[in-house]
């Protein structure tokens, strides 16, 4: 009898240890999902979220999205070389990166335009002119030309104008992008800044602020042109991402968010 449960005891033994180890040799390791990396201005977050969903959910990939000032996020891509994709605020930057060896394709996606700002309805009864930028009774924000493409965009305005000099003695604050001058508005930080149209026709902004026109001899539609990195991992689905943003469905997304038919 002992000599039998000896022998039940190590058949039990043996079977154990063969469950132990099959699932090891059986079972393969789940394949990671391919992961694309996107540098997009702040302005162009909502359009670009919504095209990568359904690109993930075509291709099965993880969309990865950083946002920033167009001219930070060029600077990270120098440092880093990594990453698929570039949609700045402003398509000179996009310049920069082919005469930089940094892109190899590119594809037309909407379009930019910048405009004056104040509270909505215009309480102070602010005039729609650059010239107002220049009033010292006026709290005035503008974009760092070094940081995000408004306020690249914002000095090339106000120097075809003839006034960059006397509205940068004027300023109370300089940020760094379309996101923290319209909070600046919000927050009365500030009674007039330049941003970029979209950011007026957003939910979440438009019954805060009011839109003054700027002339088209000063401030005309700007592309917004999407980029490929030349060290893209994933060019092929890059590329796809780029077909879908650049075509009918792609752009009416861009429309959906003040990004294309822009007036």
């Amino acid at each position: 009898m002992r000599s039998w449960r000896i022998a039940m005891a190590v058949k039990l033994c043996l079977v154990l240890a063969v469950l132990l180890v099959l699932p090891g040799c059986s079972e393969k390791k789940p394949e990671q999902k391919k992961e694309l990396l996107v540098y997009c201005g702040i302005t162009m977050i909502k359009p670009m979220t919504e095209i990568a969903k359904v690109i993930e959910r075509e291709y099965g990939c993880k969309v990865l999205i950083t946002k920033g000032g167009s001219g930070n996020l060029l600077r990270s891509i120098k440092s880093n070389m990594l990453g698929d994709l570039y949609l700045p605020g402003s398509s000179s930057y996009i310049q920069t990166c082919f005469e930089e060896g940094l892109v190899t394709d590119t594809a037309h996606v909407g379009f930019n335009k910048a405009a004056m700002m104040v509270k909505k309805g215009n309480p102070k009864g602010i005039p729609d002119s650059l010239d107002s930028l220049t009033d010292s009774n006026l709290l005035v924000a503008i974009g760092n030309p070094e940081s995000g493409s408004i306020g690249r965009e914002t000095k090339k305005i106000l120097d075809r104008k003839g006034i960059f000099s006397k509205v940068a003695s004027n300023v109370d604050k300089v940020t760094t992008d379309s996101k923290d001058l319209i909070r600046l508005l919000k927050d009365d930080e500030a009674d007039l800044v330049i941003n970029w149209y979209a950011t007026s026709t957003w939910p979440e902004n438009r019954d805060s602020v009011t839109v003054l026109s700027i002339p088209e001899e000063y401030a005309g539609k700007k592309k917004l042109v999407l980029g490929l990195l030349r060290f893209s991992r994933y060019p092929d689905i890059a590329k796809s991402l780029m077909k879908y943003a650049s075509g009918e469905e792609g752009r009416a997304i861009f429309n959906k968010y003040g990004l294309y038919d822009v007036k």
